[in-house]
């Protein structure tokens, strides 16, 4: 027989008790109606689906260019491994090294990771329950690199525009782009970790 678990609304704070949440519904907190945890089938299903869409849109965010620029009459365009390319080639190896990282690695692999706890999780594959835990807080802790590098563009844009250097326009690459950044954002937070030990000792 399952037993209830005790549980903290991240709105409100309120701690309270919650029984397991049957597939397909949502359990709410009884104070300020925020989500509290949902049925481990519509979590996983949510995730896969975010995660598969947001794989397919990082080719053309990574092909098509995300910055058209204007500079004293030439034209240019660049992607976003052009730009890590062109910060490497400028000798700026550590910023280089964090757009490489945040824009092109990161991406992948916490989309990677979360497809690989859904399937695990969804057919019951393995029995290695911790390591499924640490993947999951090493999926949290990553998390927040992967807007690092907007910040780095939209600094970058707001110095060149308020030099009047350059006119800096964006390319077709960015709406993939800034896709991508969303629904990996989404199917992160649409994960629910109880998932990992339901049914579980």
């Amino acid at each position: 027989m399952a037993h209830p678990d005790l549980i903290s609304c991240t709105a409100c704070g309120l701690l309270q008790r919650l029984d397991p949440v049957p597939k397909g519904r949502v359990a709410e907190c009884v104070r300020c109606g925020s989500r509290l945890a949902e049925g481990a089938r519509g979590s996983l299903q949510r995730t896969a689906a975010l995660a598969v869409a947001a794989l397919i849109l990082y080719v053309p965010a990574n092909i098509y260019p995300i910055m058209r620029m204007h500079f004293h009459g030439a034209y240019s365009e660049s992607t976003v491994w052009d730009g890590v390319v062109k910060l490497a080639d400028m000798g700026q190896w550590p910023v280089a090294l964090v757009v490489f990282v945040a824009s092109i690695v990161v991406p992948v692999v916490k989309l990677a990771g979360l497809l690989y706890l859904v399937i695990t999780v969804r057919f019951g594959l393995g029995n290695r329950l911790r390591e499924r835990a640490r993947i999951y807080r090493f999926i949290d802790v990553i998390g927040p690199w992967a807007m690092l590098d907007v910040f780095l563009l939209a600094a970058l844009v707001g110095l060149v525009q308020l030099g009047q250097l350059a006119t800096v326009l964006p390319g077709p690459g960015l709406i993939a782009f800034a896709a991508v950044v969303v629904l990996t954002m989404l199917a992160s937070a649409s994960f629910d970790p109880r998932a990992l030990w339901q049914g579980r000792a």
